[in-house]
């Protein structure tokens, strides 16, 4: 098995990684940082998503395991004081997964004869700096409404319990393959009117987003940041790949959302 450590620069989580490589290495396990048939992460969901975009390219061939030096977050499944127990899982694995969908984007930037295609883990977003976000919205082709706000977010189901949730969305269960979109600050009056609740969308439909003129919009996916360019439009949809985590012990959703929002220990 092919193995690849992913860290971020923090003190604890280069001290767990490099204590990961000595254990890896005294059990034979190879070294692979192009394309690894696992990518062991050791941080945090932020290293975890700087992670998959790293290997993205490959998402269909790795999957990930992820040691959280912090507090325990919605992709990280192990501890700091695990990694004996993670080790001796990997030595047995099977090839076993569960899997999340992503988020596909299609960006037609103006002046630009081919679109720039993303995949997002947790979500997107599109934001106007100078002025009002003034965008048509279609949904599967068809025109739904004119968005006047701050801006719009475009989540995957896991990702529905990060910037999503603070916008008022639901949480959706990953298992259900539907993206959503929440608005960001519209604005509703007599004369602007937008739905102005969330909305689950199909993942047999699209979201297309045509915004007005103008080069300060910023467009986000998961924590990248793309702008400076004028863009024509942009289309979202649930994308035919996944993300796969290797299923030694990875946490059940409803879990992750308790442990994260509620607290494990809550009583009545």
């Amino acid at each position: 098995m092919k193995i690849a450590i992913y860290a971020n620069d923090g003190r604890q989580s280069m001290a767990v990684s490099r204590k990961l490589y000595q254990k890896f290495a005294d059990t034979h396990f190879i070294f692979d940082n192009d394309h690894p048939d696992i990518v062991v992460t050791v941080g945090g969901d932020g290293t975890l998503l700087s992670a998959f975009h790293k290997y993205a390219a490959i998402i269909d061939s790795v999957r990930f395991v992820s040691v959280h030096t912090g507090h325990l977050g919605f992709y990280t499944d192990w501890r700091d004081d695990e990694i004996d127990d993670l080790v001796i899982s990997l030595q047995s694995d099977n090839g076993q997964s569960v899997s999340y969908p992503l988020l596909d984007i299609r960006v037609k930037y103006k002046g630009t004869p081919k679109a720039a295609n993303y995949l997002a883990l947790n979500e997107a977003t599109l934001k106007r700096s100078n002025a009002t976000m003034v965008t048509d919205v279609y949904i599967g082709g068809e025109f739904f409404e004119k968005f006047r706000g701050d801006g719009l977010c475009i989540s995957t189901p896991t990702g529905s319990t990060a910037y999503n949730k603070s916008l008022g969305g639901a949480v959706i269960h990953p298992n259900l393959k539907v993206l959503q979109v929440t608005e960001i600050s519209s604005i509703n009056n007599r004369v602007f009117r937008t739905l102005s609740s969330p909305m689950i969308i199909a993942p047999s439909d699209w979201v297309t987003l045509v915004p007005s003129e103008g080069r300060d919009y910023s467009l986000t996916v998961d924590q990248q940041n793309y702008h400076g360019k004028q863009i024509e439009q942009l289309r979202f949809k649930i994308s035919k790949k996944s993300i796969r985590f290797a299923k030694y012990r990875h946490m059940q959703f409803w879990r992750r959302v308790q442990d994260a929002f509620i607290g494990a220990e809550y009583e009545n």
